[in-house]
């Protein structure tokens, strides 16, 4: 991902990038030629060249987080760190204390929250009392040190958190491992204080690829595709007179078996226009986690939302192995 995130700051008008650090030099001296800045092969040489240096993206293995965003943290550089937060929430919340002591703001990198589709549904405002969630693909033989929960399944527990809102109450799931030493399937189910309940579905060992979110409200309901970026609203207020007359309808005993339900109701497409200079998730959660650092502004994804996607996936393997 590193190399992801400095093509991606390198275009961005709010930001210099000064530098690329990497503890293979063949590696960061190729990022560094590709984007027009400099090498470092340590952080140390990165803060003695740019004492000044505002904000800074950690993208390493999650299990040196930690060691990578400390010393910027404790010097309060703003630090947009790689999802997961950390590798167990014990790690997470460490880490969210120490960037509090030392004054320095974190955005967790959850970049799924900056898909088009996503930030539609979000700007809807529902209150959702069920969700469907499915995020399978085939086997990519990366992250094999983690399960497909903290692997595949943490983007969408950080989504659910956020759309809920409100604490999670207890948690159930089953899943298996079929190749490594971590889970490779798993369904989970989330209760949440209020009523909502989310199902959610995992697998890195499917023979294609799907990632869809269903949200059902008193409001209405969402079907969306993260991978293609659409979506449909059926809002109930929309539908609420032929809704009316197919009851009173049926109640009287009409056969209804000739009519076509789908040209009854009426779907809204979910308008994903993303923000002028935002032309991908990617380059618009840097643009957010800038805009937080010059602005002030609260992080989109706060170490607080990072702790807590941790903490849900935790509890989602301890429930596997119970």
């Amino acid at each position: 991902m590193g190399r992801h995130h400095a093509r991606t700051l390198a275009k961005m008008p709010q930001a210099d990038l000064v530098g690329v650090v990497d503890g293979d030099a063949e590696r960061a001296g190729q990022a560094a030629d590709a984007y027009g800045t400099e090498a470092f092969p340590s952080l140390d040489a990165l803060l003695e060249r740019h004492p000044g240096l505002r904000a800074a993206v950690v993208a390493v293995p999650t299990v040196f987080h930690a060691d990578a965003a400390k010393p910027l943290l404790k010097r309060g550089i703003a630090c947009l760190i790689e999802k997961p937060l950390a590798g167990s929430s014990r790690e997470a919340r460490e880490l969210a204390d120490y960037a509090d002591q030392h004054g320095a703001r974190v955005q967790v990198g959850h970049t799924e929250r900056f898909n088009p589709v996503v930030r539609a549904v979000s700007a809807l405002g529902l209150t959702p009392r069920f969700l469907d969630v499915t995020r399978i693909s085939p086997m990519t033989f990366r992250s094999m040190d983690v399960g497909v929960v903290m692997d595949m399944m943490i983007h969408d527990l950080d989504i659910v958190l956020s759309l809920v809102g409100r604490p999670l109450e207890r948690v159930e799931a089953v899943g298996c491992r079929l190749l490594g030493e971590h889970e490779d399937l798993c369904d989970a189910r989330l209760f949440f204080e209020g009523g909502c309940v989310a199902s959610l579905h995992g697998s890195r060992m499917a023979t294609g690829t799907e990632r869809r979110l269903r949200l059902f409200s008193e409001a209405g309901y969402v079907s969306l595709d993260y991978g293609e970026r659409t979506g449909t609203f059926i809002s109930t207020q929309d539908n609420a007179e032929a809704m009316r007359d197919i009851r009173s309808r049926l109640k009287a005993g009409e056969d209804l078996s000739g009519m076509n339900y789908l040209e009854l109701l009426k779907t809204r497409p979910l308008d994903t226009t993303m923000p002028a200079g935002e032309d991908d998730p990617l380059t618009a959660q840097a643009a957010a986690f800038l805009a937080s650092v010059t602005d002030g502004r609260p992080p989109v994804v706060s170490a607080a939302d990072g702790c807590a996607a941790v903490d849900a996936a935790e509890r989602i393997v301890a429930a596997i192995r119970d």
